[in-house]
């Protein structure tokens, strides 16, 4: 159901006032904190098979709460995977559906409905920590138009390139930081010479804050990391971009700064989601709060010349990585804490996506009912109770050099678009072959051709995104 701003507090007065509906206020409502990884891999967490890099804290998410082994991002590139989740619209419909500098494409409008808009509506005090991507200052992208009360960290993903920003922004105030910046292109982008605060912690030492402010009431949190994405232009220029105030255990290993950098990103990360549980359990929040933890889409291959996602099988059993619609790119970790109410040590093979957490962030909220074909609420399996419902199929757009799509039908046939007009579409069983090997698009040709037909049928026209052929001319990475 997709439902206009102007409507929606009539909306909810009125499912408070309906017969035989509960209101929102009958039952408590759950506190919800989602942590969103940046360019993290599905093999780059202990609890999805990382033997290298320790994440005790995040493996603690599973062991408290549900692990989904076939859950995806919105995309498997930054702004559009965040506009599948903020708005649970996938990729054809969704408004943001690439990465770009063209005005006004990469913008949520007025008329889009965010999850934190619905939970806003909903009594919930909404906050927005770290990298937003959808909205400048002085734009109706911006956080504080989109259902965030209070916002602090990077409007813009190409500022977000560097761990050492000179300034970040409090809702639309541009705040100044200590580090010395070498600036190269524009929005802050480039790489700091000297190094006083690291973004990342800031933004969890702003969530515990924010956490402190609220704790009496119900509160939506998002804290949107930028870890372990790579510094692009400090990788161009200096070969290594993988920026953290220390390389911690990992100091005296023999490996390239870059790969010490990815490892020590992603340990500095779990600790601090440690100290935000220890927070909650200060504040004796953590049996009222949900936890989610997940990814916006998989792993770089951004860190410099010396970087490789593969040193530390950043994939895991998956074929490809981020800018890929094999499922290496698309496919993420995906953990749901709520003590008492999730099973501790779960795990799911139910095949969801980004555009989910809007159904089932409503649900649990007792927000108004924003299930629809689009987004689905897990909530039946979160809490084994009752029937899931499940997608027909879920789908992909990646508007870099041309368009390439992607399906997932019945959670188990994988198709991908022609790379090149003539060329046939590549089709998959992820029962059989998760790593996407054998091309069975011939032996089914009664598959194929439903996905031809979504192919064509989910993509809905937009100003800014259309499906184009491949140019031989390579994109520009932005993100």
């Amino acid at each position: 159901m997709r439902v206009h701003r102007t409507t929606l507090p009539l909306i909810i007065a009125a499912f408070a006032t309906s017969p035989g509906i509960p209101a929102p206020d009958a039952a408590p409502k759950p506190n919800v904190i989602l942590i969103l990884a940046d360019d993290l891999g599905y093999g780059e967490v202990g609890c999805y098979g990382q033997k290298t890099i320790r994440t005790p804290n995040i493996d603690r998410i599973a062991a408290d709460g549900m692990r989904f082994t076939q859950f995806y991002a919105g995309s498997t590139v930054c702004a559009p995977s965040r506009s599948v989740l903020m708005t649970g619209q996938h990729m054809g419909h969704t408004r943001v559906r690439g990465n770009s500098s063209k005005p006004g494409a990469q913008e949520l409008r007025d008329e889009d409905v965010t999850v934190a808009e619905v939970l806003s509506q909903s009594g919930y005090a909404t906050g927005l920590v770290g990298k937003w991507g959808l909205g400048e200052v002085e734009t109706e992208g911006h956080p504080n138009r989109q259902g965030f009360g209070y916002f602090f960290g990077f409007l813009n993903q190409t500022h977000a390139h560097n761990h050492f920003p000179d300034h970040l922004w409090r809702n639309s105030d541009r705040v100044p930081l200590p580090n010395d910046l070498v600036a190269v292109g524009t929005v802050g982008a480039g790489y700091a010479t000297e190094t006083v605060v690291y973004a990342d912690d800031l933004f969890f030492d702003e969530a515990a804050k924010f956490v402190e402010q609220h704790r009496d009431e119900p509160f939506f949190l998002e804290i949107a990391l930028t870890v372990p994405h790579a510094n692009n232009e400090r990788s161009r220029l200096l070969g290594d971009g993988q920026e953290v105030p220390d390389y911690g255990r990992f100091e005296k290993e023999s490996w390239p700064s870059p790969l010490r950098g990815q490892a020590a990103m992603i340990e500095r990360m779990d600790q601090r989601i440690g100290a935000l549980f220890e927070k909650l359990r200060q504040l004796d929040l953590d049996g009222k709060t949900v936890v989610i933890f997940t990814s916006d889409n998989g792993p770089h291959n951004e860190g410099g010349p010396a970087f490789t996602p593969e040193f530390f099988d950043a994939n895991g059993p998956l074929r490809g990585i981020k800018r890929d619609l094999t499922d290496g790119g698309i496919r993420v970790p995906f953990i749901v804490r709520w003590p008492g109410h999730v099973e501790p040590g779960a795990v799911s093979g139910h095949v969801g996506y980004f555009g989910d957490v809007m159904a089932t962030l409503a649900e649990l909220a007792g927000a108004p009912a924003q299930e629809g074909p689009d987004s689905i609420s897990i909530v039946p399996t979160l809490l084994a109770k009752g029937d899931q419902t499940r997608h027909d199929y879920l789908y992909w757009e990646l508007h870099e050099n041309g368009t390439d799509q992607a399906v997932v039908l019945d959670g188990r046939w994988k198709g991908l678009s022609p790379k090149a007009p003539g060329e046939p579409i590549q089709l998959y069983d992820l029962g059989a072959d998760t790593g996407e090997q054998a091309d069975v698009a011939a032996e089914n040709p009664a598959i194929v051709a439903q996905i031809e037909k979504i192919l064509t049928e989910a993509h809905v026209p937009n100003e800014h995104w259309r499906i184009e052929a491949a140019d031989p001319t390579p994109a520009s990475r932005k993100d």
